[in-house]
């Protein structure tokens, strides 16, 4: 796959709450998003950045996802569901990859920052289409697999006076 270079067309798509529960379980700590979409970016031509974030009705989750769009992210925001058992679940597994499919044609590189397993066919499947796979996550909770079909892993933990707030 190609190097980085500063012609190339870059779309950073980031799984907040794998991130967020990553950075707290393992450093009782924040992302510093800004910081991730600087190094995510590298000085190439950004065409696209999205967070797809969870909302739990928790008070400060509108400033924050206020302060991602500050920072030059567009948010998707999706509801946490609440079933009849009192289980919740919410996920962007299946929008995070309609979304970098269909960014393929339009971009050189795509920079998943989650530790998700289940990216690991989307990996593959862009880097068939030959779009650069970076995969930006804490390497301790991220699967095997996904590293392994990433064209490049950075670590966040290996830099967590970067990465944390």
């Amino acid at each position: 796959m190609t190097e980085i270079h500063a012609g190339q067309r870059v779309a950073v798509l980031v799984d907040a709450q794998n991130l967020y529960h990553t950075a707290q379980s393992l450093h009782s700590r924040n992302i510093d998003y800004s910081a991730l979409l600087e190094k995510a970016v590298q000085d190439r031509q950004l065409t696209r950045a999205i967070a797809y974030v969870i909302r739990a009705d928790a008070p400060e989750e509108e400033s924050f996802f206020d302060a991602l769009v500050d920072i030059g992210f567009e948010t998707k925001i999706k509801d946490i569901k609440t079933f009849s058992d009192g289980t919740k679940k919410a996920d962007w597994d299946v929008g995070m990859s309609l979304d970098a499919v269909t960014l393929a044609n339009h971009v050189d590189t795509i920079v998943l920052c989650t530790g998700d397993g289940d990216f690991s066919r989307l990996c593959s499947h862009l880097r068939h289409e030959g779009v650069r796979v970076e995969v930006m996550a804490f390497e301790s909770s991220t699967a095997e697999e996904l590293v392994g079909e990433a064209d490049a892993f950075l670590d966040l933990g290996e830099r967590h006076e970067t990465f944390l707030l």
